[in-house]
């Protein structure tokens, strides 16, 4: 027998990720597919049980669609995530303006939505069906106020939806609680809908007035999103800047991707829950902030990464909650999973050592320094970082690509980077000498196990592959651009690495590259920050277009490219890839040397 769930997945089947837009308000996101509907949402926070769902095969569902034929489209608003989804109907234009209040509350996200008759007559269907908890938990308690507005509770969480008085409510119960509302509208004409969904009661506060909150959101964001225009592609470095802005929390954390179990692969496994903060990708992006100017991001990624490093110390973990707290232990959902993949929550990385994030940290306290916005906690928490490498440094870890424990090359080389950027912020003669001979000592120890014959960085000692993670390291100071180990390692890795200037991590097999996995588009920037380093501006900008083009109609980038496919794989969207995008749209506007 059908039911509302069935039948939502059946109208509202999952898109290529190509399709999707992106709402966020720093405490939670949400996707926007082409037919209107919201089909992953989180709440109250980013790792929070989805009330909808339908993205990986869950139930859970909030559309705006036009009736009859239509073309869909849209853009953002630029330098926010304010998006305007707009369909070509048979009668017109229909256009719904649509964002999550911005800044958010922790506790209470609202969900704005503006419905317009662009041109011509508009028919609009509205389905609202919250199910918290991955479609486990259904609406109860459902009751219309005497304005109009309807309010109810979904799993733990108190709902208000105004603007939807008329709309009928089926029977709420094992397979109930759907809200429809047809609208139709005259040319010109538009209707707002606001939906709340908070941790606390919300009848002793009045209904949220939508023109206020549109405005309150567009001033937000504009205060947010600095101009950027000493950038190259300066419309899509803010754009970028406005993403990693909405993924970050109050409380400084930012979430590595909107998403979980978003496949990287079909059917290869590679399905993972990324709603966490990983203290590598924070300080990628706090690192990405700082080259393109001071900005408060870089303020957050230094106390956020700090407050870990005070607490957890040598045992710094890699990734937290957005508030820092403990990632939950990885586990499956009884749900369908989007196409080619499967559903997990909870990530198993919560157990690993990762030596390659104590270099990143002091990278970033480093470029905080060189703007004067490292404070006293923040020196403290590098000098914390520098005696967790000094004790841990020759340790096994599961590096930046997450394998079994080994003597990762890209680990220890970027420590060594690190140390060498600290010193130049060390308060005093002694510590600056500690610091650069601990670098000098790894960077010695290193090129001694882990130099390949042919003169480059290989990835282990005992593994004589490439790695684009390799390239990184000079490029944040290790060495120079004129270095023998630079230039060879950057060389291997475009003749073996890369296919028509798009990058792949290492060789899984024997596989063709694109076969194994898609294109990486975090290496893909990397590749353009290293061709840069070497002075070569014109294969740095070729490597730049690139990437910066291989993204979704939104302008979002996932974790790869399949280039065979032109689409986008795993989860979405992906918090480094922007920042790496930010970082290299403000180095490829200096003069190749000029540190950040």
């Amino acid at each position: 027998m059908s039911t509302p769930e069935t039948a939502e997945r059946d109208a509202f089947p999952p898109q290529a990720l190509h399709d999707y837009a992106f709402l966020a308000d720093g405490e939670r996101g949400a996707l926007v597919g082409p037919r209107g509907e919201i089909a992953w949402l989180c709440a109250p926070r980013w790792h929070s049980g989805a009330v909808l769902s339908t993205l990986i095969g869950g139930s859970g569902l909030y559309a705006v669609t036009p009736r009859g034929r239509f073309v869909p489209g849209g853009h953002y608003e630029e330098g926010s995530l304010i998006w305007r989804s707009r369909w070509v109907t048979e009668d017109g234009i229909v256009e719904c303006r649509e964002a999550l209040v911005f800044p958010g509350e922790r506790g209470r996200l609202v969900l704005l939505r503006r419905v317009r008759a662009t041109e011509g007559p508009a028919r609009v269907r509205v389905l609202l069906h919250p199910l918290a908890e991955y479609g486990t938990q259904r609406l109860r308690d459902a009751r219309r106020d005497d304005d109009g507005a309807w309010t109810a509770r979904v799993g733990d969480l108190h709902l208000r939806w105004t603007g939807g008085g008329d709309a009928s409510l089926s029977e709420v119960g094992s397979t109930g609680g759907q809200f429809t509302l047809d609208l139709t509208l005259d040319a010109g004409q538009w209707h707002d809908l606001v939906l709340e969904l908070s941790e606390f009661p919300l009848w002793d506060a009045p209904p949220p007035i939508p023109s206020t909150e549109w405005s309150r959101t567009e001033r937000a964001w504009k205060e947010a999103v600095p101009g950027l225009d000493d950038t190259v592609a300066a419309r899509d470095a803010r754009q970028a800047y406005a993403v990693l802005r909405g993924m970050t929390s109050a409380d400084g954390g930012m979430v590595a991707a909107a998403t979980t179990s978003l496949p990287e692969r079909s059917e290869e496994g590679r399905n993972y829950d990324y709603r966490y903060a990983w203290i590598r990708d924070q300080c990628y992006a706090g690192q990405a902030v700082a080259a393109a100017g001071q900005h408060p991001m870089l303020d957050e990624a230094v106390r956020f990464v700090g407050a870990r490093l005070h607490e957890d110390g040598p045992k710094l973990k890699p990734v937290y909650t957005v508030d820092g707290g403990p990632v939950p232990d990885q586990r499956t959902l009884e749900l369908l999973g989007y196409p080619g993949g499967f559903d997990r929550i909870g990530n198993h990385v919560n157990r690993q050592f990762q030596l390659d994030v104590f270099g990143e940290a002091l990278l970033l306290f480093a470029a905080a320094a060189r703007h004067d916005r490292l404070d006293r906690d923040g020196r403290r928490a590098a000098e914390i970082a520098v005696a967790a490498i000094a004790a841990r440094w020759n340790e096994p870890d599961a590096g930046i690509w997450e394998l079994g424990d080994r003597a990762w090359t890209h680990s220890r080389l970027i420590c060594a980077a690190g140390l060498r950027r600290i010193a130049d912020a060390a308060p005093d003669p002694a510590r600056r000498s500690e610091w650069t001979e601990l670098a000098d000592t790894i960077l010695a120890h290193t090129t001694a196990h882990a130099l390949h014959p042919d003169g480059h960085w290989q990835r282990a000692p005992d593994d004589a592959g490439l790695d684009a993670a390799l390239l990184l390291p000079p490029v944040r100071g290790l060495l120079p651009a004129d270095d023998p180990r630079t230039r060879a390692t950057l060389r291997a890795h475009t003749e073996y690495l890369t296919r028509d200037h798009y990058a792949y991590r290492f060789r899984h097999d024997e596989r063709p590259l694109e076969e194994a996995e898609g294109a990486f588009l975090l290496c893909g920037f990397v590749t353009a920050l290293a061709e840069h380093h070497q002075g070569r501006e014109v294969e740095a900008h070729r490597w730049f277009e690139r990437n910066r083009d291989a993204c979704g109609a939104a302008g979002l980038y996932s974790e790869e490219y399949d280039i065979a496919q032109r689409q986008l794989r795993g989860n979405l969207p992906q918090a480094f890839v922007h920042a790496l995008m930010l970082d290299t749209a403000a180095t490829l506007a200096r003069t190749p040397g000029i540190p950040t």
